[in-house]
């Protein structure tokens, strides 16, 4: 069942029932149908203009689309508010640039005469698998540089978002896209496992746990579907040194609490110099615990905090907190004191509470940033440029931002390395992901 729940009361709002086996079969059947005929029969420059009318539309729906966001899954009005405009400009973003990532390419000869160029061409039709903490965000990842490019969608949302489903498949109707082009599918995980193994799917965008990239990486395997994967993180926010400590306080505070510490890339681990330890995390508590409680996306997402906080604390950590768990709403909190070898040292806490270490020197710092399963992105803080470029080329992470948070555009591209999945979204990376690049070879 599809439900949306308000996490901030506990109440069931609406639901939607799951499709049936054949109705799962019908929506290949017509992402299919729309990708040997739509597809096959437009320019870039024709589905390029139909990703700009989905742009404008966010625009015009922001207001619609954020209020779903906060029934479904809690994010504060002003967050969702900048997903949707975020979501806009990555669909500009590929409306803009589709016919410059997607011309051909002409290749020199080696040897022999006559011409060699590479075309990018589209696959077939994708299956997209969406998660909760991002409604809209998410798929403008996935469906503005594949849409361009000329394939077709199947889209499982995430169960607790089934109404940011059915409103983003409507925009996509109303852009002009054809019957086919976006389908969305309210599927059951077993239905899900039938569409990867269908002929007619060529390929699987996830974006989830680590877990279900598991599952679904095994199933594609199988059969040979490509897949791009982006999972879970345990990103570092290192601190070796600062000329303005409440400012890098701030930029800490940002990374840990954005969408109330539900983002894969946030800075959930805090790796501070010895020489600025006391005085930051003095600071950086203060700052946390002075921060509202929230709810966090379900009541089963704040029972999980829960126990991967007490966990930690029973290993011998230390909890800083306000309060306690109230339902989904769950109090911001910093943990310190965590032993190398112990649980919540490996893994990901997807909510507001922080983890902070102390290090005595730069090595000690990569060491402890790399001591993970994770690699999707990390922050590093330092005034000495040349450390920064040193420490960034040392850091096993799909991303490192340097001196700042927040810097994400639709131009750069986002994705990650080790358990935090394969493959890359946004910026020309993400257009590339789904494309055959087709050699014409032609001799004489």
């Amino acid at each position: 069942m599809y439900s949306v729940v308000d996490p901030a009361t506990g109440k069931q709002i609406a639901a939607y029932p799951t499709i049936s086996d054949a109705d799962a079969t019908a929506a290949v059947v017509k992402a299919h149908a729309a990708y040997r005929s739509w597809s096959r029969t437009t320019t870039v420059t024709e589905r390029a203009a139909l990703i700009k009318k989905v742009a404008e539309l966010h625009t015009e729906r922001r207001d619609q689309l954020a209020a779903i966001i906060v029934r479904e899954m809690g994010k504060p009005l002003d967050d969702a508010l900048g997903e949707v405009d975020f979501s806009a400009a990555i669909y500009e973003y590929y409306a803009d640039n589709a016919e410059t990532f997607l011309a051909d390419e002409p290749i020199s000869l080696l040897d022999g005469e006559g011409s060699a160029v590479i075309q990018r061409r589209p696959l077939g039709v994708l299956l997209g698998i969406m998660p909760w903490n991002f409604p809209a965000y998410q798929v403008a990842r996935f469906a503005g540089p594949n849409l361009a490019a000329g394939n077709t969608i199947v889209l499982k949302h995430a169960p607790q978002c089934p109404e940011s489903a059915a409103a983003l498949e409507q925009l996509f109707r109303d852009a002009g896209f054809p019957e086919g082009a976006y389908v969305n599918v309210y599927a059951t995980n077993e239905q899900i496992e039938t569409l990867i193994a269908d002929p007619r799917v060529q390929g699987v965008s996830l974006t989830g746990s680590e877990r279900a990239g598991s599952a679904v990486a095994e199933i594609a395997g199988r059969h040979l579907k490509k897949v791009v994967l982006e999972l879970g993180g345990s990103d570092p926010f290192i601190v070796l040194s600062s000329d303005d400590l409440d400012a890098t306080v701030d930029a800490a505070v940002a990374a840990r609490l954005d969408n109330t510490g539900q983002a894969c890339n946030a800075g959930k681990r805090m790796i501070v110099h010895e020489d600025l330890y006391e005085e930051f995390l003095t600071r950086f508590t203060d700052r946390i615990l002075g921060t509202p409680p929230a709810p966090l996306s379900s009541l089963a997402a704040a029972e999980r905090l829960d126990e991967q906080v007490a966990s930690a604390v029973s290993e011998g950590a230390s909890l800083a907190t306000t309060g306690e768990r109230d339902g989904a709403w769950y109090p911001p909190g910093v943990l310190t004191g965590i032993e190398a070898g112990t649980s919540a040292y490996q893994q990901e806490l997807f909510g507001p509470v922080a983890m902070v270490f102390k290090v005595r020197d730069e090595e000690e710092a990569i060491e402890v940033a790399n001591d993970t399963p994770y690699g999707l992105g990390s922050y590093v803080f330092t005034t000495d440029p040349e450390q920064a470029r040193r420490v960034a080329d040392r850091i096993e992470a799909g991303m490192v931002f340097i001196n700042g948070v927040g810097a994400e555009g639709p131009e750069l591209p986002f994705g990650g390395v080790k358990r935090s999945g394969f493959g890359r979204e946004l910026g020309r990376y993400g257009i590339e992901e789904f494309i055959n690049r087709k050699l014409v070879r032609t001799v004489g």
